[in-house]
């Protein structure tokens, strides 16, 4: 069961960045940030090259096809999960498309931006526990050695969730962590 470990990894790493976007909104609402459009386009892509390209595509077309297939009764929320990686994605394409237009057109396209942040990251927050507390439980009892054989040699291909499949995926984690300030990261 490594892919397990992989999955709480990744999870691990996206809830960072998922708490350190909620972090820079809170603030900049507060008045005590500005907005950086550098930072937040470095944790949009973060959130749409990670989960989107790499990890979601590893479950839908390995653990959960085949947790589909071992124990029926997981059907219901494999279908729930699945459609959330699609909403996902069709997200991030909408926060990179407001995040265009704040740099485009500035202050007052932020709103619109900020609005869909937020709720990318309360749709992404819950769908993580979702998989933490339901789907992962149904795997570890429904799924054999075999199984598990198989779904790992995927998931072990990004092992890393910040390595990605050349190595760029701990750059762009490395920049954000440099451009967060604390208590989330490492910047001013």
């Amino acid at each position: 069961m490594k892919a397990i470990d992989i999955i709480h990894s990744e999870h691990r790493a996206l809830a960072a960045v998922l708490q350190a976007l909620r972090f820079l909104l809170d603030e900049i609402g507060a008045g005590r940030l500005t907005p950086d459009p550098e930072l937040l386009g470095h944790m949009i892509e973060y959130i749409t090259q990670v989960p989107d390209k790499l990890h979601h595509p590893k479950e839908d077309d390995v653990l959960f096809r085949i947790l589909r297939e071992r124990v029926p009764e997981a059907a219901g929320l494999i279908d729930k999960l699945q459609a959330d990686h699609v909403e996902g994605a069709r997200h991030t394409g909408q926060l990179e498309t407001a995040l265009a237009r704040y740099r485009s057109e500035g202050g007052p396209a932020f709103a619109a931006f900020e609005t869909l942040a937020r709720g990318y990251v309360d749709a992404m927050t819950r769908h993580i526990r979702l998989e933490e507390a339901e789907l992962l439980p149904l795997a570890r009892k429904g799924l054999s050695a075999t199984d598990w054989a198989e779904i790992d040699a995927a998931f072990e291909a990004n092992r890393d969730p910040w390595s990605g499949p050349t190595g760029e995926y701990r750059a762009l984690y490395s920049r954000i962590v440099n451009l967060v300030p604390a208590p989330y990261g490492l910047g001013g």
